[in-house]
């Protein structure tokens, strides 16, 4: 190990993302506000992106690549400053984004590193643990005792957590204590989410204790849905600094107002007046910065994330007693390594059996410190796995998340029976369990083999979708919701089909998403959190020939483990148990669950599809694929076009042909194509139909389904997609 490495590894990343970009966002609608000083484009997204303003872009118009800097994004929309024009109309484009800005901070701060003995005394305690235990080991009370002797007597303590074995509990009593005892903590993950929830939680228990002082506990930085705004910087400026939190508000408002103007109808006066904001806002923003910077250096706990502290000179020229690192099997080595140059004594906690750290480039140095996790490097991971338990290791083990049969599964194979329930959980989690879809059943596998062939590839990402199991999934979170559960996640390993139902919920589950926490995304974006009911969608299926290396490559089995264990009550698991059989060995993570889950008859096929759809959606009809009069109805309904999808043409009924052949013969815009695997049916992108002309499927096997979604924003990005 050198810091060298580390920079050079980091180099390598810098190099590629700003060579190839790795996150990439659709943008539509594109208008020029200014030729001033630079280029000013404002658009609009298809969904809510987030890039932190300043950020640097590129921006892909036709095969044409520009940089620019974000000015700001607000809810659907972007306004980017580029270097030069690319026309006054821009009809779509791409933005890439990667925060290779970041990477360069941490590597000035490893620069800074090389000049103190002390700090790489430090690093060296992190990744060279060799130094024997000095805490007590008798007397020990509680799990959160012995955290706080070990983080007293010892430079570094690893913390395994396990899902649901009270990580944020334990953390945040710790972080309590130190602080009763007039200690300086630093909270950092690699999350917004991650901070806030921990952040929240020591600030219940200081004012639970009665000791909690205004400004003592501040939370820095961006903060999600999850953050407490006592503990936030946002509510001291609003309190001492109102005149300035009052501007802010203002013109934040007006600039929305203008954004959603420019949405429905383009005016030059309106972007120049945004224009005037943004430079307005800018100035506001850089005096409640200063501001804030007093508040940090009086504070005692401050919880942000790693990546702001590294640029962040209020943070990392100042000496704590204590850093706390959660979420720390996600984030670069690097980064924790900084974070460890920042104080006396580090507590290191995360799960090296959920997901490690993610870098783009593929080069042996990136590889090697950039997509492995500091439990690994460290050599904590290397003694679990010879049966031997590492000096400055200490493992949470009893989970109080899951229901016993849903936990079973990953407490065997996944943590070797290294972790157990707690004696509560199967009371606290039978209610949910109990409800429908599938009473009575807290996992359960709801195959898809047989049903045709429905799995193809985004075109701009080629990440894979599903619209099949896109649509059992949504009919499994409105059962759910019906039956009254009121948090649902809804998780996937690919981009494309998470954003898929994104639409869905934007179309069809407006009222029911601001009733209750209903959440869909991808499998990465997902760790950290926690539902009631759990839908896990495989996506992979049939004319795939093989399974995604996400459900099959290095790091599947932990991201199988987190898709498992954000559940509380219920896990359905969308899955085609004859595609994954055919395509993924049996000692694979996910064969195995789909095996356990087979030979304990946790099973649903779908012919019994009918038994379980009790609640139809008002826009979701499911019915059987031979009762063509609907589809026909409308069809003759159609005012604008119909796009037709029949994989096998020759197999089409007459009475199809006869209804095609009647529509082609009037004014409507009628597409028929061949190339798509499934069949579907899209009506005036308004309406759309899965499942018919089902004559024209392959691999598909009694009951013949179909069904029909209203939904302009799922019509309209399959007709995309198939087109």
């Amino acid at each position: 190990m050198s810091i060298k490495e580390w920079q050079e590894a980091l180099q390598y990343e810098i190099n590629h993302l700003k060579k190839y970009g790795s996150t990439t966002f659709k943008v539509f609608n594109g208008h020029l506000l200014s030729t001033n000083d630079d280029f000013v484009y404002y658009f609009e997204c298809p969904y809510a992106i987030r890039i932190p303003s300043g950020s640097i872009v590129k921006l892909d118009y036709d095969g044409v690549k520009v940089g620019g800097r974000v000015l700001s994004v607000e809810e659907k929309s972007i306004a980017v400053s580029l270097e030069k024009s690319i026309g006054h109309l821009v009809n779509k484009a791409l933005i890439q984004h990667d925060p290779w800005e970041l990477l360069e901070q941490l590597s000035d701060r490893l620069t800074d590193i090389r000049k103190s003995k002390k700090k790489r005394q430090r690093i060296k305690n992190l990744m060279d643990p060799s130094m024997p235990a000095k805490h007590p080991t008798s007397g020990i009370k509680s799990n959160v005792h012995e955290l706080i002797l070990r983080s007293k007597y010892n430079p570094i303590t690893f913390v395994w957590g396990p899902p649901g074995t009270g990580k944020t509990y334990t953390l945040a009593r710790v972080a309590a204590n130190k602080y009763f005892k007039g200690k300086q903590v630093l909270v950092l993950a690699h999350s917004n989410q991650a901070v806030d929830v921990l952040m929240t939680e020591i600030w219940h228990f200081v004012e639970k204790k009665g000791r909690f002082k205004e400004g003592d506990i501040i939370r820095y930085g961006s903060q999600s849905q999850n953050s407490s705004e006592a503990i936030h910087t946002t509510k001291l400026i609003d309190k001492h600094h109102p005149n300035l939190a009052e501007k802010k508000a203002k013109l934040q408002n007006e600039k929305s107002g203008l954004k959603r103007d420019l949405s429905s109808s383009f005016s030059k006066r309106d972007a120049e007046r945004l224009l005037k904001i943004e430079k307005e806002l800018t100035a506001v923003l850089e005096k409640i910065r200063q501001k804030e910077i007093q508040f940090i250096k009086d504070a005692s706990i401050i919880g942000t994330t790693l990546a702001k502290t590294a640029g962040d000179t209020t943070l990392f020229e100042k000496e704590f007693d204590l850093v706390i690192v959660d979420e720390a099997s996600m984030a670069y080595i690097p980064q924790i390594a900084f974070a460890t140059s920042l104080a006396k004594r580090t507590i290191v906690c995360g799960d090296f059996k959920q997901l490690p750290p993610i870098a783009a480039s593929n080069h042996q140095s990136v590889v090697s410190w950039l997509k492995e996790d500091i439990f690994h490097k460290a050599g904590v991971v290397k003694l679990v796995n010879e049966g031997t338990w590492h000096p400055h290791l200490f493992l949470l083990k009893e989970q109080r998340r899951m229901h016993p049969d849903i936990s079973a599964f990953t407490n065997k194979y996944i943590y070797q029976s290294l972790v157990s329930d707690h004696q509560s959980v199967l009371n606290t989690r039978n209610s949910i369990a109990a409800k429908a879809p599938f009473t009575s059943h807290a996992s359960i596998i709801l195959s898809t083999d047989w049903s045709g062939e429905y799995c193809i590839k985004e075109k701009e990402s080629h990440s894979r979708l599903n619209p099949w199991q896109l649509m059992l999934s949504f009919q499994l979170i409105y059962e759910s919701y019906i039956a009254g559960a009121r948090s649902i996640g809804y998780v996937t390993p690919y981009r494309a089909q998470a954003m898929y139902m994104e639409k869905l919920f934007e179309d069809l589950l407006v009222k029911e998403c601001q009733e209750a926490d209903i959440v869909t995304a991808t499998v990465h974006r997902f760790q950290g959190s926690e539902r009631d009911v759990m839908i896990f969608d495989t996506v992979d299926s049939y004319p795939q020939t093989r399974a995604g290396m996400l459900l099959t490559g290095k790091n599947s089995e932990r991201l199988l483990n987190v898709a498992i264990t954000r559940t509380k009550g219920k896990f359905i698991h969308v899955t085609d148990v004859a595609f994954m059989k055919q395509h993924v060995s049996k000692f694979q993570i996910l064969r195995k669950l789909i095996e356990y889950q087979l030979d304990n008859q946790l099973v649903i096929r779908p012919g019994h599809i009918g038994s379980w759809v009790k609640s139809q959606h008002p826009y979701v009809q499911w019915m059987h694929a031979k009762k063509v009069n609907k589809v026909f109805e409308d069809i003759n309904k159609a005012t604008k076009s119909i796009l037709v999808s029949l994989p096998q043409k020759e197999k089409l009924s007459t009475e199809w042909k006869n209804v095609l052949q009647v529509v082609t013969t009037t004014q409507i815009a009628v597409t028929t194509i061949t190339a798509i695997s499934f069949p579907c049916v899209i009506i005036d992108e308004e309406i759309v139909w899965l499942g018919v002309p089902f004559e024209t499927s392959s691999r598909l096997q009694p009951p013949y389904v179909a069904v029909r979604v209203q939904s302009s924003k799922l019509a309209s990005q399959l007709c995309h997609d198939i087109m």
